[in-house]
């Protein structure tokens, strides 16, 4: 691995970058100075915990798009190949594949996910699981189709499930962009994220907070 990471201006000196907390920015330096030559950081928990920082200052790197979070807990810098160009000669590829697999490259250099844009969601359909294959800067998709409140009612019902309704879960996911997980990543098996809520519910709270009124 290169122990020689660079920075480029045009991501470190833009209003959005210069605008986050400074604990933040310190928190992007020290992953970034810390990842491997694709960009991955296989701890940044550690990390954190290493300089002082607070899973807000992750959140904010996360939120602002400084950073890809996985649900394994790896995380990429985004714009890792604007910043750093590591010669042939001295490049070691990332041991995180299965993370590789679900990005792609931008004509501009920085990474993004193989999917749709979430804002896309109420006019088509969002792009989820991505096959494994080659990893060349283009991704192939499956594609997965945001489910509509009767779809997820009658899933509820198979499921004897009375606490909550599928406009419930629908309204819900609407307003969260259909992202789930401690990383907030796209949602790729509505059914499976159903079956979660319904698993982590308090049999204890009153069924009016989850039905329609």
């Amino acid at each position: 691995m290169s122990k020689r990471r660079m920075f480029s201006l045009q991501i470190v000196d833009a209003d959005v970058f210069l605008e986050m907390p400074a604990t933040s920015q310190l928190l992007y330096f020290h992953l970034a100075m810390r990842a491997d030559d694709d960009g991955f950081v296989s701890g940044p928990k550690r990390i954190m915990k290493i300089i002082g920082a607070q899973n807000d200052d992750l959140k904010v790197l996360l939120s602002k798009r400084f950073i890809i979070g996985f649900e394994s807990g790896i995380v990429v810098i985004k714009h890792w190949k604007i910043h750093n160009y590591i010669q042939k000669d001295r490049y070691h590829p990332s041991p995180y594949n299965d993370e590789l697999k679900l990005l792609t490259t931008k004509e501009n250099g920085s990474y993004t996910e193989c999917i749709q844009n979430v804002s896309e969601l109420d006019t088509e359909v969002r792009l989820g699981k991505v096959s494994l294959g080659k990893v060349s800067g283009t991704c192939t998709t499956t594609k997965f189709i945001k489910p509509t409140p009767e779809e997820v009612q009658s899933y509820l019902n198979s499921l004897n499930e009375k606490r909550f309704t599928g406009q419930y879960f629908c309204d819900k996911n609407d307003s969260t962009g259909w992202l789930v997980g401690r990383n907030r990543v796209p949602m790729k098996d509505w059914k499976a994220t159903v079956r979660t809520w319904v698993s982590k519910q308090d049999d204890n709270k009153p069924k009016s907070q989850y039905k329609e009124m």
